[in-house]
């Protein structure tokens, strides 16, 4: 099957080439030479980054769990494309569901964690800094990493390459099903930066909105999942053509792709809302402590001249010294810079304004 905009993508070999997916078939890779390079380009890159990074800011050395989560994101990758999992995902569509799940879901929240952008901009200096920064404060940059737009883009991508022609687009065409996964990491990254990441941002997100969004996202799976589930019959030509002999029926098939993006697309967003609630936590134990600090330094004082008053039940009795006991506020957008005497500061890319620290930074 074919389609007339895209006549020069070479239809890839038919799924009857494929044997079972059993026993030693686990263990097949799909050593397709453009994802094997964007890996391989993507980590050698990040790693210079580093070295960088950490010549020009010696007294400030990259965290070593944010070299640890991209080099996670890369291998988690390499399983969903290069593995059995990319073999045989243009074959069962149980298999494309279980990709597509650790691409958004695994290898996105591991690539948001590792904060890219962030080590562009420290790992930069001179002209090439300057241009990174600018392009933080552009307009497209703040777009970008709005909250909203982050979760519009997860909304739309979902729905739009599972139940409409793109999917089967996919399974023709390998140029459409390696764009395919590339959409899934930087869609991924752009939603879960909001709940992860500490990359450079004009809007930090604080632990209640998380929670929100990754409340919000939870129907998008079910609603996908739900309704491949319920389908009477194949809905994508391109598996029906192929004439598969072996596993599940096409229906089976189908109904198990839409249990697997249901139940474990659900599951992965209540894994991933354990940190976010325990951030929310601490932060309200924090604020808690504060508020007895300034109790028990202040309310003997209003004790001693009677009852207390209404400035102190409004705030106005608090000093210099009883904020001084305060946790510290909400900190700047721009990365911090840290760099060595040696070293010129580095622009920051954004004003300060209001943010909170990111889970995971």
């Amino acid at each position: 099957m074919t389609h007339p905009f895209l006549p020069t993508l070479a239809l890839l070999p038919t799924l009857a080439l494929l044997p079972p997916l059993a026993g030693g078939q686990f263990l097949r890779v799909d050593l397709a030479p453009v994802p094997i390079a964007v890996l391989v380009c993507g980590l050698a890159l990040y790693l210079w980054g580093v070295v960088r990074q950490n010549r020009l800011h010696p007294r400030r050395h990259w965290p070593a769990r944010r070299t640890a989560a991209f080099v996670g994101s890369a291998a988690v990758s390499a399983v969903a494309v290069v593995s059995f999992l990319g073999a045989y995902d243009r074959t069962l569509f149980w298999d494309h569901m279980i990709q597509h799940l650790l691409l958004i879901m695994v290898a996105a929240i591991l690539l948001a964690i590792s904060s890219p952008v962030d080590l562009l901009w420290l790992a930069t200096s001179g002209p090439a800094h300057r241009r990174v920064t600018a392009g933080l404060r552009s307009g497209p940059a703040r777009l970008a990493g709005h909250p909203a737009t982050a979760f519009a883009l997860y909304g739309l991508l979902v729905p739009i390459t599972h139940l409409t022609i793109l999917f089967n687009w996919a399974i023709e065409y390998e140029a459409v099903d390696q764009l395919d996964h590339l959409l899934f990491l930087a869609i991924g990254y752009l939603f879960w930066r909001q709940i992860f990441g500490a990359d450079p941002n004009r809007y930090r997100t604080q632990p209640p909105m998380r929670a929100l969004l990754l409340f919000l996202a939870v129907p998008v799976d079910t609603f996908v999942g739900l309704t491949l589930s319920l389908e009477k019959s194949e809905i994508f030509p391109a598996f029906t053509g192929e004439h598969r002999t072996w596993g599940p029926s096409l229906v089976t098939d189908l109904h198990i792709g839409g249990v697997v993006m249901w139940v474990g697309g659900d599951i992965l967003m209540m894994l991933a809302l354990i940190p976010v609630v325990l951030a929310w936590v601490r932060r309200e134990e924090r604020r808690a402590t504060l508020f007895d600090r300034e109790f028990d330094a202040y309310f003997p004082q209003q004790l001693s001249g009677g009852q207390p008053t209404a400035g102190f039940a409004l705030g106005r009795h608090r000093s210099s010294t009883v904020r001084a006991l305060e946790i510290p506020g909400p900190t700047s957008d721009a990365a911090p810079s840290g760099s060595a005497s040696h070293a010129p500061e580095p622009l920051a890319p954004f004003e300060p304004g209001p943010a909170g620290p990111a889970v995971g930074a």
